[in-house]
């Protein structure tokens, strides 16, 4: 496929961000790592071959009685001497890097928890005995996940918004904005207190409710190209040809509203975060024991003779913001007009 000069120059002023691209390559490497999370952190083995028979713990659950004769018709525990020496008696099995998941609680750990980085969790054990490497994974995962989901969600919404109101005009884009001004001051903090005491927020709880006030966030950027691009001589020229509505906006106009969109995108991915860390860090967000970053904050304040708590969970959620904040200064630099690529000339 050819690329337009246009777009040529865009990939040009982006790359030339050496810093920006960095960033996006190892944000991606870390998002790629975290999504099979449940092959590096696991309280089951990867693979396991017992009396000539195979097993798979990590994709399906196998009762006690299924791997050894005299085992007992529950689910298996791997991590039960018994149940190991078994196993090693008769075969061998493969474990992850990091052989707890998100709610394992390690045992004999030799000391109250939570307990300093060691060779056995090398991140330590947060306050109820569980191995914080294992959580940072999943709760890198699950962070960016909803960060993405409600970024993706709330800017369609948002820009569909935006081009109706700048589209039309007159009393559509009146009544819309004397709306959102109404809607953007409800308290958003005290509505969520009141949603968790009637139901437990989950990961699709949340998403809604934050979706219902996160989509105006580029609701103005829209609406401003749009009352700019449909006084443009080319949109009132395909009007007069009889071309619909429907099509001015999205063939049209958006196109070229959708520049000033995409600057803002991986810094509304960063706030999607933050506020996911936030409402976990304050106890609103996510169901008690899910892997959370915000989660891992609170409990470094609530053990201050843990340091590492509060050390890990501000690395890793200082380091993801400033790698968003990073990739959306190259993606601004690609998308302004006025920036040329190193060694051209105007």
């Amino acid at each position: 496929m050819t690329l337009s000069p246009l777009t040529r120059r865009r990939l040009a002023n982006f790359q030339a961000n050496r810093r920006g691209v960095w960033s996006l390559r190892i944000f991606l490497a870390l998002f790629a790592v975290t999504l099979f999370a449940e092959f590096i952190a696991n309280d089951r083995p990867l693979v396991a071959r017992v009396d000539g028979r195979w097993f798979f713990p990590v994709l399906a659950d196998y009762a006690e009685s299924d791997i050894i004769p005299d085992g007992l018709p529950t689910e298996a525990d791997w991590h039960d001497p018994t149940l190991v020496q078994e196993v090693t008696r008769q075969g061998w099995m493969v474990w992850p890097a990091i052989p707890y998941a998100y709610n394992t609680v390690v045992r004999d750990l030799g000391q109250p928890a939570p307990s300093p980085p060691s060779a056995r969790n090398w991140l330590g054990t947060d306050d109820q005995a569980r191995d914080v490497l294992a959580r940072v994974i999943y709760g890198f995962r699950i962070s960016v996940l909803f960060g993405f989901t409600l970024t993706i969600v709330s800017s369609v919404l948002g820009i569909a918004a935006g081009a109706v109101q700048g589209f039309y005009g007159g009393l559509t884009d009146l009544l819309f904005q004397r709306f959102i001004e109404i809607w953007s001051g409800m308290p958003q903090l005290f509505l969520l207190i009141i949603l968790a005491s009637v139901i437990e927020p989950g990961f699709w709880t949340l998403l809604i409710f934050l979706l219902l006030f996160s989509w105006m966030g580029l609701t103005g950027v829209v609406r401003a190209e749009f009352l700019r691009g449909r006084n443009l001589d080319y949109v009132r020229a395909a009007r007069a040809l009889g071309v619909s509505d429907t099509r001015l906006m999205t063939r049209h106009i958006l196109p070229n509203a959708m520049v000033a969109t995409l600057t803002f995108l991986p810094f509304i991915l960063s706030g999607s975060v933050i506020v996911l860390a936030s409402l976990d860090f304050l106890g609103f967000g996510l169901p008690p024991g899910s892997p959370s970053l915000g989660e891992l904050l609170g409990q470094g304040k609530n053990n201050l003779q843990a340091p590492w708590l509060a050390f890990t969970g501000f690395i890793v959620l200082g380091g993801v913001l400033t790698l968003l904040i990073f990739v959306g200064e190259a993606v601004r630099d690609a998308f302004d007009p006025r920036k040329l690529p190193s060694g051209a000339t105007r």
